[in-house]
């Protein structure tokens, strides 16, 4: 059974979360930086069968575009080449850093934790990745 991937896609790091084989629990699994990201899910897609990915589509309240959109198409387009066989979603990822920044203020996350945007990637991919499975 494979899993589910979530990319919150972004121009300096890329947050990941992965499901279990169930598809059942979304968990966060990485933070990467950007130009590693194709070489991480190399190695990734060796070692765990993914049967879809999802990557989040950055978008303004009004629908329109953000500075992000473009370098986030043009990644679609690369593992679509890289990876043909497994399918690819666009999901809408508005919300999901200001999501996760609550997540962890609710976690009781100390203030320096917080900050740390590496985690806010990784939990934002989470929310995603939880919201995709409870509305799929």
């Amino acid at each position: 059974m494979g899993r589910i991937l979530s990319i919150d896609f972004g121009i300096k790091r890329t947050g990941l979360a992965i499901t279990d084989p169930l598809k059942i629990i979304a968990t966060g699994l990485k933070t990467v930086d950007t130009k590693d990201l194709i070489s991480f899910l190399k190695d990734y897609f060796a070692k765990e069968e993914v049967e879809l990915i999802l990557v989040g589509e950055p978008k303004n309240w009004d629908e329109s575009e953000t500075h992000a959109s473009k370098p986030a198409n043009d990644f679609v387009k690369e593992i679509k080449k890289v990876f043909p066989s497994i399918p690819v979603k666009r999901i809408d990822e508005r919300f999901t850093s200001k999501m996760a920044s609550r997540a962890m203020l609710d976690m009781g996350l100390k203030k320096k934790q917080r900050q740390d945007k590496r985690l806010i990637d990784e939990i934002a991919a989470t929310i995603m990745l939880q919201e995709y499975l409870q509305h799929s």
